[in-house]
Formats: structure tokens, sequence, C-alpha cells
């Protein structure tokens, strides 16, 4: 049979005359006739938030997202995946770490381990000894990397650490706070919720007003 006869619809995209209308015989005139009838998408604005690659333009971290999709894709690891997700997100979302926090999360059988963090290590002053450690990372601030070398330690990068553990065996994966910024406090204000106000003064009709003396109506 021909086209026309297998898609009786396609009449319908044809003037309303009495003109016969030649069969369409290729599957691109197929295409075409279909295209003119409009497409009605459900989810014709909505994109997905999820990001495929990073936002920055630095050069090393385009390198790193470059190897560890080839580890991804190459190698049946989850730790891989995870490296990759990390080095896409924003610094708000790649929260710092400290020593301290290698520290104690290098305890109970985890000492022989290479800890890994997508993001800064930065020094903790009030860490009087440092164990010996090997730690993958982003970036160092300049004081942790001295004290994780003094230890006997060592401080390496994402790529090192792809040559040393293409799949992420013995590795102890760790990240830092997200909600320990200062901004985190003021969100979600209302009431009976102990959020920090933004304080623009601490005047008589400010601070010191309404609730905060008994001669201005109550005191809590």
């Amino acid at each position: 049979p021909s086209t026309s006869e297998k898609f009786p619809s396609l009449s319908l995209l044809h003037d309303d005359d009495n003109k016969p209308r030649p069969p369409i015989d290729s599957d691109r005139q197929l295409r075409e006739s279909f295209d003119k009838m409009g497409i009605d998408l459900d989810r014709h604005h909505v994109r997905s938030t999820h990001r495929k690659a990073p936002k920055s333009d630095n050069v090393y971290l385009k390198l790193l997202v470059k190897l560890y999709r080839f580890l991804t894709r190459r190698t049946d690891s989850n730790f891989n995946k995870v490296i990759l997700r990390r080095l896409f997100m924003s610094r708000i979302n790649r929260p710092p770490v400290s020593l301290s926090r290698i520290a104690a999360n290098i305890k109970n059988g985890n000492e022989k381990k290479t800890v890994v963090i997508v993001g800064t290590v930065t020094d903790d002053n009030r860490l009087l000894t440092i164990p010996k450690v090997t730690v993958a990372a982003l970036r160092f601030t300049s004081t942790a990397r001295a004290r994780i070398v003094a230890a006997g330690g060592e401080a390496i990068t994402l790529d090192q650490l792809a040559l040393r553990a293409p799949t992420g065996s013995n590795t102890l994966l760790l990240r830092g706070p997200k909600n320990a910024r200062e901004a985190v406090k003021h969100f979600g204000f209302g009431p009976h919720k102990h959020k920090k106000p933004y304080v623009e003064s601490k005047g008589r009709k400010f601070e010191r007003a309404r609730g905060r003396r008994r001669s201005r109506g109550f005191k809590v």
C-alpha cells in the first residue's frame, strides 16, 4: 500500500479543496508534513537543574573533569562518579575541610587509607599534633600542606590519586559542613526560629525597642 493509504490522517494536512493530491512517497516528505502540525510539549520550558559540567573556566579543573569522565566511563566504580559530580559543584557546595576533621575521621581502622577531599584543606591551629596521613584534595592552604608534610604524610592532587587508585580503593572520602557558613544563620527567618537577624542599628527604635524593655510594651 502507498503512504497515503497507510496514513489516512495525512489528508488533513492539505487544504479542503477537490484537487487530487499526489501520494507522499518519501520519508522526508512525511516528516515535513508532520512538522507543520506543531508539537505540544508538556515540559516545554522546564530544564534540568543538574550540572553536567562545572561553571568555572579553570583549565586545571576542566582537565580533572576530563580525567574523571574517562574513569567513570571505563571503570565500574561509584567512587569516580561521586568525584566527578563533586567537581561540577559550586564552591558553596564544596566547603573546606580542616585538619582536625581529617584527624578525627582517620581513627578506628582508617589510618592507612588515603583521605580524599574535593575541595580545600585548611589548617586548624587548635590541633597540636597531626597524624601521618596521605591527603588528596583540589587545593591546600600553605600551612595545611606544610603541617601534613612535616608529620611525614603526603599532600597529593586528584590526578595523582587517579594513578594510585583508579577505582578509589583504600580511600576515605570526606567533605565539610555545608551549613557552617555565617550566611546560613540568617536563612528561614520567622517566629520562634532563633534565626540571626540582619541588624542595621542597635538604637532605641531598633534592637532596644518593643520586646526588649519593660517600658516599651514588654520584655522577653
